[in-house]
């Protein structure tokens, strides 16, 4: 027989701190149910993480709501960027290039 609960873990990153829990939650739950059953929301008042973006192992997750977490799966949050990559280091390239 299967269990009724699997274990997972949610996490979510601030500028200035992180938080890694683990959660026990029913089977067939989905992402975003995981998140609102860690109550990792209340940690972070200031950021709305119920609204970010989320994934698995550092994978996107189109659809958090209807996505099925299987065992031993970590959900990431993941906050908005405060600056493009992209941007930063063509940026950062032209300021090398225009130094030499």
């Amino acid at each position: 027989m299967a269990d009724a609960f699997i274990d997972v873990e949610v996490v979510y990153a601030a500028v200035d701190r992180q938080c890694l829990l683990s959660v026990r939650v029913p089977n067939g739950c989905s992402v975003h149910d995981a998140v609102v059953r860690s109550g990792i929301a209340a940690q972070f008042p200031e950021a709305n993480v119920l609204a970010c973006p989320m994934g698995i192992f550092g994978k996107a997750v189109a659809d958090p709501a209807g996505h099925v977490l299987e065992e031993g799966d970590r959900v990431e949050i993941y906050r908005p960027l405060i600056a493009d990559p992209k941007e930063v280091r063509r940026m950062r390239a032209a300021k090398a290039a225009k130094s030499r």
